[in-house]
């Protein structure tokens, strides 16, 4: 089940609300946490397992950590800990990976093993890593109760697609939260700007690019160069509707019933260079690797070789942690360059224009790397972006998707900016001096969620549908 389908959106959230809002306070979290293992089970009953399994080395050894004084068996424990969860996630993600290039350069084994992946298992085991580092730092205590460490890591907000939310941001709000309704309406509010993101932008850029980006390098030869080139625009535009998307629905999830999460994208396509994209694109991700790894290395306060090193483990597992294939490893080394090169070449040096190009061609680029796992279609897209495919750069194919898209382009690339809140925030301060302009906000504030889902609904029921191909010019 995901936040887009229709069974979450006419039959799972509201009876989740209408039952959450019925029961005693005291009896909400259980409420939460029932609702939570229903929809992750919705996956795959058994995968429950590994989360429940997760959950319970982490809830075992932050209590024994706690209550260790001695700082090499603190030490211990949170290495135990660590190994056991970062094994359990390796062991599903990453064994395909690991045998099938042993495979390659030995020809042992014989068959390599695949694992089905469990549901959401690399954002709720990051959650659970964080936990325990936490307390083993005295950051955050120990969570005494299992099921409540098990509620925070199965919130079906965000367990299922992040963002990766720390305990210490929610562990007062478990206990004691309000459930309002002005916390209800903002709640509803950015869900439905997430749900639209994905159900009407997101998904319909998916359909441009997969129709320009074919499967297969003989495939994308065979296109005129234009095409690749619109093909990985859409892509561009439909990667960041879509992880945006989720994170405004998880937050919206949790206003409705008063958790508070971080922000996890910040209009990252407004980026004036490439450390600030990845200051602005999965917040949360880019936190937790600096928190966890780049900061205990010894982050930039040491030598330049070291500063070096620190760098390079982090963009490495950066890359590994978006999938098991060489391709994803690619991309964050491609993004490790571009941030030395701006730390000791560039270092800010652009005017801030330029540095937004340039932000955007780099981006550009790494979403090539990310879009095609296997290095023949890697290749053969970018030999056909350079004109060196078999039908040159231009064709009809690319001018009669521009054409026919070309709203949906234009309204995509305004929701990847900042205009709809600036447009919001004018509207708020005339409102403030004008009865009539209140009038109309306050109008336009319920009217516009409703209409958003609405809109939402019937593309999901068009399922492929594209609402904006009877917007052509």
């Amino acid at each position: 089940m995901v936040f887009s389908s229709l069974v979450f959106l006419l039959a799972f959230l509201p009876l989740n609300l209408f039952v959450y809002s019925l029961v005693p306070k005291e009896w909400r979290n259980q409420v939460l946490l029932a609702f939570s293992l229903v929809f992750y089970a919705w996956g795959g009953v058994e995968f429950l397992l590994v989360l429940l399994a997760d959950c319970l080395v982490s809830w075992f050894f932050a209590l024994l950590i706690q209550g260790q004084e001695d700082a090499a068996r603190r030490r211990a424990l949170l290495v135990c800990s660590l190994v056991l969860m970062l094994g359990l996630l390796g062991v599903f993600k990453y064994t395909g990976f690991f045998l099938g290039n042993i495979k390659a350069v030995l020809g042992v084994p014989e068959v390599v093993p695949s694992f089905v992946l469990p549901i959401g298992i690399s954002f709720y085991t990051f959650q659970l890593v964080s936990y325990v580092v936490d307390v083993y730092r005295r950051d955050v205590p120990a969570q005494p109760k299992f099921w409540k460490l098990l509620l925070y890591a199965s919130l079906f907000h965000q367990c299922i697609a992040g963002p990766i939310v720390r305990y210490e941001t929610v562990a007062n709000e478990i206990d004691r939260r309000k459930f309002t309704p002005a916390g209800m309406f903002a709640g509803i509010r950015r869900f439905s700007v997430g749900l639209a993101k994905k159900a009407v932008l997101a998904n319909a850029c998916a359909s441009v690019a997969d129709g320009l980006l074919p499967s297969g390098a003989d495939a994308l030869m065979a296109q005129p160069g234009a095409s690749i080139w619109l093909g990985m625009a859409c892509y561009m535009l439909q990667i960041y509707l879509d992880f945006s998307a989720y994170s405004d629905m998880a937050i919206g999830l949790g206003r409705m019933v008063g958790f508070h999460y971080l922000e996890n994208f910040n209009y990252p396509y407004l980026a004036t260079s490439v450390q600030d994209f990845w200051r602005r694109w999965h917040i949360s991700l880019s936190t937790f690797f600096r928190d966890y790894v780049y900061i205990p290395l010894g982050g930039s306060r040491c030598s330049r070789g070291r500063y070096v090193f620190n760098l390079f483990v982090v963009w490495s597992l950066t890359g590994f942690w978006h999938g098991a294939s060489w391709n994803f490893i690619l991309w964050g080394l491609y993004f490790f360059v571009f941030l030395l090169l701006e730390r000791f070449v560039i270092r800010g040096r652009m005017p801030k224009w330029l540095g937004h190009v340039y932000a955007l061609v780099v981006v550009y680029f790494g979403w090539v790397l990310f879009r095609f796992t296997d290095s023949s279609e890697l290749l053969a897209a970018l030999a056909t972006m350079l004109g060196m495919g078999k039908s040159g750069m231009l064709g009809m194919q690319a001018q009669t998707a521009l054409v026919s898209n070309v709203f949906l382009i234009a309204l995509s690339v305004v929701a990847c900016t900042d205009l709809g809140k600036r447009l919001r925030g004018w509207a708020f301060g005339a409102a403030a001096d004008s009865n009539a302009m209140l009038r109309l906000v306050e109008v336009v504030e319920v009217a516009l969620p409703v209409l958003l889902v609405l809109v939402s609904i019937v593309a999901l029921v068009g399922n492929s549908y594209n609402p904006f191909l009877y917007f052509r010019f």
